[in-house]
């Protein structure tokens, strides 16, 4: 396979699927680069901050770490695996309780004792680093970065190209899935399997939680590519269907 940039993979990635916003890579570190701003800056919820980053053009990174949480959503500060869940977020993942937010409840799960095993069965999340960044690709200097995944959103008909050139090359039939979670997980946590009961080396679609709908497109979707799988697509695109049959992929209309 040949050795690509993290830039050429994200060039390769946003042609592959005529990507409108910008493909970003997720890495850890012990410091943030001198061009990323601090997550909460942009807005409390990560996972609207890093789609805001995908599609505004002025900003190049964005970062969080275990000494600048403030700020920053609760439950994104647990999915990065800088704190850990809230003992009550069982009960505002279900039917709430008189006790916790003055019974607010999202109703995403039956009754707080499922939410409790689904929570439990995501496992520890170990953080990427002291500082996990999200950056556009092109605006990255490979030197001494580990990517660890990348995230590209578009419309479906996109997101399917891309799902199909997934299965351009491996022997198994099978390693996309849309897990439960909220947006920033689909986002980051599991495509960089950072938790311990959560998806290994499987490309994620989202985001599945419906409390994002407010700000994220209706008709859009995001991909969550882990590092070796999007490097593999990437060098399989000039042999696949997005090029040999490009008008089948994108047909006009």
């Amino acid at each position: 396979m040949k050795d690509l940039t993290i830039k050429e993979i994200g060039i390769n990635l946003a042609e592959a699927g005529r990507l409108k916003s910008d493909v970003l890579c997720v890495y850890g570190s012990q410091e943030p680069p001198i061009n990323a701003i601090q997550i909460q800056k942009m807005n409390r919820c990560i996972a609207n901050a890093i789609f805001s980053l995908s599609t505004q053009k002025n900003i190049e990174a964005i970062y969080i770490g275990d000494d600048n949480l403030e700020g920053c959503c609760p439950g994104g500060q647990a999915w990065f695996g800088y704190r850990g869940f809230m003992p009550m977020l069982k009960y505002f993942l279900s039917t709430g309780s008189e006790v916790f937010r003055k019974g607010a409840a999202e109703f995403l799960i039956a009754n707080p004792d499922l939410a409790e095993k689904q929570l439990s069965s995501i496992g520890k999340i170990t953080p990427l680093g002291k500082c996990t960044i999200i950056q556009k690709c092109d605006t990255v200097n490979d030197h001494d970065i580990d990517a660890k995944a990348f995230i590209c959103f578009g419309i479906s008909e996109q997101i399917r190209n891309l799902c199909s050139l997934t299965h351009f090359r491996p022997e198994k039939a099978i390693n996309i899935q849309i897990p439960w979670g909220p947006s920033c997980a689909s986002f980051v946590t599991f495509p960089t399997s950072i938790a311990r009961g959560g998806p290994k080396n499987c490309i994620i679609i989202g985001p599945s939680d419906p409390t994002g709908n407010y700000w994220f497109p209706k008709d859009y979707l995001s991909i969550g590519i882990p590092f070796e799988i999007a490097k593999r697509i990437a060098c399989d695109l000039e042999k696949s269907f997005i090029i040999k049959r490009s008008e089948i992929a994108y047909p006009k209309r």
